[in-house]
């Protein structure tokens, strides 16, 4: 991946020109599930490759299978992006499942939300994920009320659906995307 190269690029973009920052700490953990919210804008992207880059984190991301065609497909895939076929029956889910019970180190990004448009319901893949693979969820916000991206602590799913979403959006309400009408809360 390019981030060793980039780092001093984003850093001096997002943290010296713009007056981005981090607040929270890069998890200690080998394994979990990273979800991002509010994902409103195409700026999201960047932001997470400039936080990955300064955290020195080595994620994975999945995107929509369309993402990953000439002339990006190529570039996406050297950024740590996982294409996905959005139809039904494609088994995504089992087979991110299996990526997580057959590596050491892995860490997956994902937006809960699945677009940048208003959306009413939230994908739930990452849930299912994060419980058949036995790893917790850290929840990352990206404010731009504040230009700062916030860590939460880790945490596991309960295998109570409702209740962790409750919490979880409990978590993102407080904290506004770059178009915060297109978010879901």
């Amino acid at each position: 991946m390019y981030g060793r190269f980039l780092r001093p690029v984003y850093i001096l973009i997002f943290e010296k020109i713009l007056g981005w920052k981090i607040s929270g700490k890069k998890p200690t953990l080998k394994k979990y599930v990273i979800i991002v919210a509010p994902h409103t804008s195409n700026w999201d992207f960047m932001i997470g490759l400039w936080a990955r880059s300064s955290l020195r984190l080595k994620s994975w991301f999945i995107g929509k299978k369309e993402l990953f065609i000439f002339p990006f497909g190529y570039l996406f895939r050297c950024l740590g992006g996982y294409p996905v076929d959005r139809s039904k029956g494609s088994n995504v889910v089992s087979k991110i499942v299996e990526i997580f019970n057959t590596k050491n180190d892995f860490v997956l990004a994902i937006s809960p939300e699945g677009t940048r448009k208003y959306t009413a319901q939230w994908k739930t893949g990452f849930y299912t994920i994060a419980t058949l693979a036995k790893v917790p969820i850290v929840m990352a916000a990206i404010d731009f009320s504040s230009k700062t991206l916030i860590i939460a602590e880790p945490f596991y799913p309960t295998e109570n659906l409702d209740d962790d979403l409750i919490k979880i959006k409990t978590f993102f309400k407080q904290y506004k995307g770059k178009y915060p009408e297109k978010g879901i809360i």
